[in-house]
């Protein structure tokens, strides 16, 4: 390599490449205007023609190191033919040929001109001859044999100077004739400079390309790009993976048959295809087909496929961390207190239903711990570490419960929440939902609700388009629901498919043995919140163990936790020895035991106040009250059971019992 080929090849190679193809007389003006523009871009020399010139720059090209090649005449068109990458021709414009006739009949007065040019000549310049009195003869060329029959030819015709490219010129002095190079140095620098900006341009698109397919070639999503006549211009590696294509054979071929009916889909449709479900082989693809828009018009278009197991993946991710930190369940089963057979019973049926997915009611009193029970039976199933989202029906009305339950998008409402808003099926994806009050669901919601029960996808209030959910449902209520369901309160089909697993949890006056071990967790439990001693516990429960035994607790384990907390707060900041007569303050602590009715057998008095207290809540209604309550209330035993502070369980027994009498 020459000195000055080797100064400009090593220059800074973050700078754009330029290969400057010249076989003859175009070399010294090259290198004449080169250095000054060594310092915006590298040039790479290159002494060969046509065939050997296109394999000495495709190593260029190849190496990343040429951008734009400058060439001239018909060496240049070749060129052009034959490389990927842009060719500036060194044009000769009417100025240079002038100058060049000028040039010629200066030197030569009245010699006969040849003229030879590239691709066609020039009718003007044929038109001008008579006028510069000048024997000019003009001739074309397209290859380097036409070129040596064109110099032969207007020596011919008695040509004795040949104006022309390099090789004209050295053909016309091998024949004897004299010549002049038709390039100027103004239309060589004029080439480079359109050579150099261009090379500039092109450098940048490259790095630009380079780097996108770089990151495209690093995700796990299909892309493949396609110009508007349907012809493969990019496609990484995960998108010929997710459609099972081998990279040995013809790629374009392959995703032509497979990505075609895609393409012409989405022209069909003048625009994007979105989410389109595909199934290639055994896998199912999520496809997207959007058009490439350049300055307004369609140029081309994108495809891009995802498999749909890693879209449920992501999903099910995106949900795990956009949970509320506080929609967890806090209870097990285990945290049921009591041995009563009637609790041993909701905590076998409680374990039956965790172990599958079915859908199971609550029934009971309020305060029997309907929702522990619903948390423990997520807890205790597979379900476990996802979601428990709990919802009171009764706690908002209509409008807002819909909104809660099922989510909006944005706008569709007066207020709605800017972004939309999903619902709490939404948020409960993969985990439980437990809907308390549930017969307090206004009729029209109810409707709502099967659907999302049936069809298991839920629909955001103002969209068209249904979310599918994975949900196990618990439904709660201390409402007779067959009742209303006979009295048209509630829809049937909502009744029969929410009573697949029915617990009912029974009141605390129907676990009395349970009362005393439940209180004592309970205490135990607020010991260190209200600074209670083991020996408060002790006295207190001694206390209130014969008013437990025969108080009918309406109000279940929440009055009962009611009841502790209110003791333990007043034991707790009395003084740390409240002194041995602690009966009447607690007598007076305690004014639900006092409001017992009264008995209705005669009995001799007692010798304590609590004894009298404890006496009090030992009556018991008769039949007479049983049948009273029931038809006030319309016949419905769970509204009677409640008026009189009895169990259903006891209600019916005390019907039956006395009928049989």
């Amino acid at each position: 390599m020459s000195t000055f080929a080797s100064s400009l090849v090593n220059a800074d190679p973050g700078r754009p490449g330029i290969a400057l193809v010249s076989i003859s007389r175009l070399q010294s003006l090259c290198e004449t205007i080169a250095p000054r523009y060594s310092a915006r871009a590298r040039f790479f020399p290159v002494r060969e023609g046509y065939d050997a010139a296109v394999t000495a720059l495709q190593a260029y090209v190849d190496a990343g190191s040429v951008d734009v090649v400058l060439a001239a005449g018909s060496n240049g068109a070749y060129l052009r033919d034959n490389l990927s990458v842009p060719v500036v021709m060194v044009k000769v414009n009417g100025f240079d040929v002038l100058s060049a006739i000028t040039r010629a009949t200066t030197t030569w007065p009245g010699a006969p001109i040849g003229l030879v040019l590239h691709d066609t000549i020039s009718h003007e310049l044929a038109d001008l001859s008579g006028w510069l009195n000048v024997g000019l003869k003009q001739r074309a060329y397209r290859s380097v044999d036409e070129v040596r029959t064109a110099v032969n030819n207007l020596a011919a015709e008695g040509c004795r100077v040949i104006i022309g490219p390099g090789m004209a010129c050295d053909l016309a002095q091998q024949v004897g004739l004299d010549s002049v190079f038709l390039y100027s140095l103004g239309a060589v620098e004029e080439a480079f400079e359109r050579s150099v900006e261009l090379a500039r341009v092109s450098r940048q698109k490259e790095s630009k390309r380079v780097r996108l397919n770089t990151i495209v070639a690093h995700l796990r999503d299909g892309v493949a790009a396609f110009d508007d006549a349907g012809q493969l211009e990019a496609v990484n590696p995960a998108m010929l993976d997710l459609l099972g294509l081998e990279r040995e054979q013809d790629v374009a071929a392959q995703l032509a048959r497979t990505v075609g009916p895609w393409l012409r889909d989405a022209l069909q449709r003048g625009g994007a295809v979105d989410e389109r479900i595909e199934q290639i082989g055994e896998r199912s693809l999520i496809v997207n087909c959007v058009p490439i828009v350049e300055q307004g018009a369609r140029s081309g278009s994108v495809v891009t496929a995802q498999d749909a197991l890693v879209a449920q993946r992501i999903d099910r991710s995106l949900r795990t961390s956009q949970r509320p930190k506080h929609l967890v369940a806090r209870h097990r089963l285990d945290d049921l207190i009591g041995e009563s057979p009637a609790l041993e019973r909701v905590r076998r049926l409680a374990r039956a239903g965790a172990a599958h997915d079915a859908t199971v009611l609550l029934t009971g009193e309020s305060g029997t711990g309907k929702e522990l029970v619903a948390q423990g039976i997520h807890n205790a199933s597979r379900r476990r570490g996802n979601p428990f989202v709990a919802f009171n029906c009764a706690a908002l009305p209509e409008g807002l419960i819909e909104s809660e339950l099922f989510g909006h998008e944005e706008g569709a409402f007066t207020g709605a929440r800017r972004g939309g808003k999903p619902g709490l099926f939404e948020i409960a994806h993969t985990g439980t939902i437990f809907l308390d009050e549930i017969g307090e669901m206004p009729p029209a919601l109810q409707s709502r609700l099967l659907r999302v029960l049936q069809e298991r996808e839920v629909m955001k209030l103002g969209s068209g388009r249904a979310t599918p959910i994975d949900v196990r449902v618990i439904a709660a209520t201390h409402r007779d629901l067959h009742g209303l369901v006979e009295q048209g309160g509630f829809r049937a089909d909502l009744y029969f498919r929410l009573n697949l697993l029915q617990i009912e949890l029974p009141p605390l006056r129907e676990r009395r043995a349970d009362v005393a071990p439940l209180a004592r967790h309970l205490l135990s439990r607020s010991a260190l919140q209200y600074g209670l001693s083991k020996a408060a516990i002790g006295r207190l429960l001694k206390f209130l163990a014969p008013l437990f035994e025969r108080y009918s607790w309406p109000g279940n384990v929440r009055e009962l936790e009611n009841l502790l907390a209110r003791a333990a707060i007043y034991l707790g900041d009395a003084a740390s020895d409240p002194g041995p007569n602690l009966e009447p303050d607690l007598l007076a602590l305690f004014p639900e035991f006092s409001r017992t009715k009264p008995a209705r057998v005669n009995r001799l008095p007692s010798d304590s106040p609590a004894d009298d207290i404890a006496g009090a809540a030992r009556t018991a209604p008769s039949r007479d009250d049983a049948m009273k309550a029931l038809a006030q209330s319309g016949g419905n035993r769970a509204a009677a059971s409640r008026a009189l502070g009895i169990g259903r369980t006891t209600l019916w027994r005390l019907l039956k019992d006395d009928a049989a009498r």
